[in-house]
């Protein structure tokens, strides 16, 4: 069933059937016949979709920003004033119309000036600073800011940072309740400092393999997985990164600065680990030897298995 626009300004072209129910369009929009918008969307002034274009439902696009052939816009999108998305025309023995795919996930927000290259992927609730060049693909629930654009923070991650020899006990409270901050103790005398940890004591488990990082670019992040039933034991010992923990429902950001101070993730954390200072050197201590099946890689996975075990369902 084709739905004509609530709210259509008499100086927009529209070409296209495919739009849904109670969908806004400002003045001077352009949509080329093959786009597909929508239901209760809201289009600004000038604003400029092509063909080979799909835009989600409760999708606002701004006025002025350019949505070129291969776009793929998810519900709930926020495209700021200005986007540009760069345009590519692949050819081959099948089709001369053949797009490289860039995706906007669910609930992600670009700013506005942002420019957006060609089959890059925003991660769901993604958050995109006004101004930045997008050249990779960002993860979900990321903040980037800059050209390039580069990872400056997690949505709705609460920061828990302690900085030289402050106690533990000061500070706030995780968001993920599973999730802990261990202090190790700091032996300091004329010789020197020295810390440690014991299984049964300050380790929680009996570590069976270790892995060290270092000599990371500050802009690269690691992790990006959970572990179906691995734990692991993080402690920076020199320079700081930054820790995000997950459980799907709430996010922290630990700020790793000190080798006295550790963070202990249980099975089904999403971990991720950013923000490396070019002197940072992690320590992981890890309960299992490195099984690849142990690893689950997509966020939408994670949330998925996670809810499965909520529901009483057991995985593989």
């Amino acid at each position: 069933m084709i739905h004509m626009p609530s709210k259509l300004h008499p100086t927009a072209i529209i070409e296209t059937d495919n739009i849904g129910n109670n969908v806004h369009i400002g003045a001077y929009v352009h949509i080329l016949p093959g786009a597909q918008i929508g239901a209760n969307c809201n289009l600004g002034d000038h604003v400029f979709i092509e063909n080979n274009v799909l835009i989600g439902d409760r999708v606002t696009v701004k006025p002025g920003a350019q949505i070129v052939d291969g776009v793929r816009i998810d519900d709930d999108v926020f495209i700021g004033s200005n986007v540009i998305f760069t345009s590519a025309h692949m050819h081959n023995e099948h089709t001369s119309d053949t797009y490289p795919v860039t995706s906007i996930q669910k609930s992600a927000s670009v700013e506005g000036n942002v420019t957006i290259l060609t089959g890059i992927t925003i991660g769901p609730n993604a958050l995109i600073k006004a101004g930045s060049v997008v050249t990779r693909d960002i993860p979900p629930n990321a903040i980037v800011q800059g050209n390039p654009a580069q990872i400056t923070g997690y949505v709705d991650a609460a920061r828990v940072e302690a900085r030289k020899v402050q106690p533990i006990s000061d500070l706030q409270p995780l968001s993920v309740k599973s999730v802990r901050l261990i202090e190790l103790p700091r032996i300091v005398d004329l010789r020197g400092s020295l810390t440690f940890g014991e299984i049964g004591q300050q380790l929680p488990f009996t570590p069976k393999r270790y892995f060290v990082l270092f000599d990371v670019p500050s802009m690269e992040v690691r992790g990006e997985h959970a572990h179906r039933d691995l734990q692991q034991f993080l402690v920076c010992l020199k320079g700081s990164c930054a820790v995000i923990v997950d459980d799907g429902e709430s996010r922290d950001e630990i700020i790793l600065d000190r080798p006295d101070f550790g963070v202990y993730l249980p099975p089904m954390i999403w971990g991720i680990q950013y923000k490396f200072t070019p002197d940072a050197l992690l320590l992981v201590l890890a309960s299992d030897v490195y099984k690849v099946d142990d690893y689950i890689r997509s966020y939408p996975e994670y949330l998925e298995l996670k809810q499965k075990l909520q529901d009483g369902e057991f995985h593989d």
